[in-house]
């Protein structure tokens, strides 16, 4: 049975690097072409945060966070995290800009 994952992206990473959203999906699609049963079933972005959002299909045996380990190597430095969500609704990744240490 598919899982549904949510990938989000910070409005802040989104306005430091504004080609990510492309690169993002690029690399959905090629993931896609990978991973048989993997696919992005909708993509938009929130008018009231800035975040971008895509819902994708996971196959069962395929690691949401093997897929963002290798994004992250696609894109400029990050983090991500998975948010606090309630129970009824699927895993949600948040993609932030990394936190910056004071000197």
């Amino acid at each position: 049975m598919m899982q549904i994952a949510e990938i989000r992206v910070s409005y802040r990473y989104l306005k430091e690097h504004p080609w990510v959203v492309q690169g993002i999906t690029g690399f959905l699609s090629a993931y896609f072409m990978e991973y048989p049963g993997f696919q992005v079933q909708k993509h938009f972005d929130e008018l009231e945060t800035g975040i971008h959002v895509w819902i994708c299909d996971i196959p069962p045996n395929m690691k949401v966070l093997r897929l963002l380990r290798r994004l992250k190597e696609d894109i400029p430095p990050c983090h991500y995290k998975q948010l606090e969500t309630q129970a009824a609704t699927y895993p949600q990744y948040l993609i932030d800009s990394p936190d910056i240490e004071p000197e």
